[in-house]
C-alpha cells in the first residue's frame, strides 16, 4: 500500500503541534498540511498511539484559526446544512462515501488496527460530525478530495492561503542552539 506524500516531521513541527494542541503532540507521522508561513496546519497520527490506544481521527487539524473558524461554522449549523445536502444530493454523497475510502487507505497505508475497521472521521460516509476532521483530509487530500470539507473551506473565514498563525514561541529555542539547531540541521 503505498502512503500519502507528506512532509517529514521535524522537531521544530512537534513543538509548534504541542504548542497549537496546549498539550504534548503524540504519535505525529507526518505532515500533510502547511499554513503559508510553514507551520503545521494538519498532522497525520499514528492509527494505533504508543499506548495502544486506537487512534481514528488519521488527519488531525491542528492550527489554531482553522480550528476556530471550523468550531463557528458548527455553531452556525453548517453541519445540518450539509446532512440535508448528502441526502438530497447523489453525486455529493457519491463523493463523500469515496473520501471515506480514500481516508481509510491513507490511514491503513501507516498500519491496520482491527479495532477501527470501517471507521473513519467526521461522520464519513453517511453524515456530517465534524467539519474539523472533514476539513484535515480536504487541506490534506486537496480539493476535491473530500466535498463536505470544501464546502466548509468555501464558507470559513479562514484561508489556507492567509497566515494566521500566532508567535508559537518555539524558534527562541533554535536560536539559543546557534545557526544551526542542537540536531545539527539548519534552524527554520
Amino acid at each position: 500500500m503505498t502512503r500519502p506524500p507528506f512532509d517529514p516531521v521535524t522537531p521544530r513541527d512537534i513543538r509548534i503541534v504541542s504548542a497549537q494542541l496546549g498539550r504534548q503532540a503524540r504519535d505525529v507521522v507526518g505532515i500533510p498540511a502547511r499554513c503559508v508561513c510553514g507551520a503545521p496546519t494538519v498532522v497525520a497520527t499514528s492509527p494505533r498511539l504508543a499506548d495502544g490506544t486506537p487512534f481514528p481521527t488519521f488527519y488531525y487539524l491542528s492550527h489554531p484559526a482553522a480550528t476556530a473558524a471550523m468550531s463557528f461554522l458548527e455553531a452556525a449549523q453548517l453541519m445540518v446544512e450539509c446532512n440535508e445536502l448528502l441526502a438530497a444530493d447523489a453525486s455529493v454523497a457519491e463523493g463523500y462515501a469515496r473520501a471515506h475510502i480514500d481516508y481509510l487507505a491513507d490511514r491503513e497505508s501507516f498500519g491496520v488496527v482491527a479495532e477501527l475497521a470501517g471507521i473513519s472521521a467526521g461522520g464519513m460516509p453517511t453524515r456530517v460530525k465534524c467539519l474539523h476532521a472533514v476539513v484535515a483530509h480536504t487541506l490534506s487530500a486537496g480539493p476535491g478530495a473530500n466535498p463536505i470539507g470544501d464546502i466548509a473551506l468555501e464558507r470559513s473565514t479562514w484561508s489556507p492561503a492567509v497566515c494566521q498563525c500566532p508567535d508559537y514561541g518555539v524558534d527562541d529555542l533554535d536560536a539559543a542552539a546557534g545557526p544551526e539547531g542542537s540536531d545539527g540541521r539548519e534552524s527554520a
